[in-house]
């Protein structure tokens, strides 16, 4: 197996480089965190096709009039897309699993003092109502004691953090508020602007996760590990 940090091929048997001295369980978390990337990078993907596509419904509604739309065409078309929300929401699932282990294992190595056990790191997600509010904080607080920040550091650590999980969350309403047919040539377009909205927000949350997995998984295996 390469090291993570110098490329220099390991032994399996071996618990460290031989010569850069790096940790077996640092090579491991850094896998991880590729893994996750990669996930969600392909979720990114999926979800900009999507509003991509979404976006061509556009133009051949707006040269349609009352009398000449057809709702059961126009449910056919959008169906398929609910059907793309769906696959989207078990994707995004599969990689939410990789994604609390690759997060259990930043908050075992990280340094400092945490304001929650450290079963909260997983429970956070799943128990109602504080799932709505953790999470983000879990994770601001990895990334920040993972490395050196200034005041303004910390600022825009915050920020990225704050609008990955609004996008999150925007993600989630958009896409269940999805419809699979409109009645009326109004809720058509209406359906579209909706459906381009949760694919965007899709992507945009996938991206700055993407920047969180990266920068935390940078950080804590350029330094010493905790002990």
């Amino acid at each position: 197996m390469p090291c993570a940090l110098c490329g220099d091929i390991i032994p399996t048997e071996v618990a460290r480089c031989p010569a850069c001295g790096a940790w077996a369980r640092r090579r491991d978390f850094r896998a991880i965190g590729v893994a996750v990337f990669m996930l969600l990078g392909f979720n990114a993907f999926i979800a900009l096709g999507s509003g991509i596509s979404l976006l061509r419904l556009e133009r051949p509604l707006d040269g349609l009039t009352r009398d000449d739309y057809d709702a059961t065409t126009t449910a056919r078309t959008l169906a398929p897309y609910a059907d793309v929300f769906t696959i989207s929401a078990v994707l995004a699932g599969i990689t939410g699993v990789l994604y609390l282990a690759w997060l259990w294992r930043a908050a075992r190595q990280a340094s400092g003092p945490r304001p929650y056990h450290r079963g909260w790191v997983l429970l956070g997600w799943v128990v109602p109502v504080v799932n709505l509010w953790l999470p983000p904080r879990i994770v601001h607080d990895l990334w920040v004691s993972s490395g050196r920040f200034s005041p303004a550091g910390r600022h825009a650590v915050g920020g990225v953090v704050a609008a990955w999980w609004g996008s999150v969350l925007a993600a989630i309403g958009l896409a269940q508020a999805f419809p699979s047919g409109a009645a009326s040539l109004a809720e058509a377009r209406f359906s579209v602007h909706l459906g381009v909205a949760a694919a965007a927000c899709q992507a945009l949350a996938a991206a700055l996760c993407m920047v969180t997995v990266f920068q935390i998984t940078r950080l804590q295996i350029e330094r010493p590990l905790a002990a």
